[in-house]
């Protein structure tokens, strides 16, 4: 079983050698604007039009709740596009983050991270627009990543703890 290491830092610059993988949480609306997305849209474009032609084509591909969509950045780094937020807005239904989902995109990111020999990297996803709690996201992370020997590093930016 593999540990969660935390650090202060950014998570759009993983740290560590070899495969990496960028975890983070998208909703199921096509949205991408605000959060952990703006900050990889600065670093590359590529996952934000990924994300959006394959929400856009959604019909015809697995677009939707608990879906994984990796996307290849730099020769060694990926990131995962993962849809874990119904809709964006907090409202009578709760906060977006649906935990299932969260943990269901978790146990398909495994087996991409298995098969590139990767280690993962996150903010505590979930937890900032989308309203999750991280109680509950990280059993889920040391669960279906961890506990499979996958190396993870969640990242908090600026100061203070999350």
């Amino acid at each position: 079983m593999a540990e969660i290491t935390y650090v202060r830092g950014d998570a759009t610059v993983p740290s560590g050698k070899g495969v990496k993988v960028i975890a983070h949480v998208c909703n199921d609306i096509g949205g991408w604007g605000k959060g952990f997305v703006l900050a990889l849209s600065r670093r590359w474009p590529e996952p934000e039009a990924a994300y959006r032609a394959w929400h856009r084509d959604r019909a015809h591909n697995d677009f939707g709740l608990g879906a994984v969509q990796l996307v290849r950045v730099e020769p060694w780094v990926w990131v995962a596009n993962m849809v874990g937020q119904r809709g964006i807005r907090r409202g009578s239904k709760g906060v977006p983050v649906r935990y299932e989902a969260v943990d269901t995109a978790l146990a398909r990111l495994a087996d991409e991270a298995l098969r590139l020999g990767a280690s993962v990297h996150m903010p505590r996803i979930g937890c900032g627009l989308a309203g999750g709690k991280w109680s509950r996201v990280e059993p889920l992370v040391a669960g279906r990543l961890a506990a499979r020997g996958i190396a993870v590093t969640v990242y908090d930016h600026g100061e203070g703890g999350a």
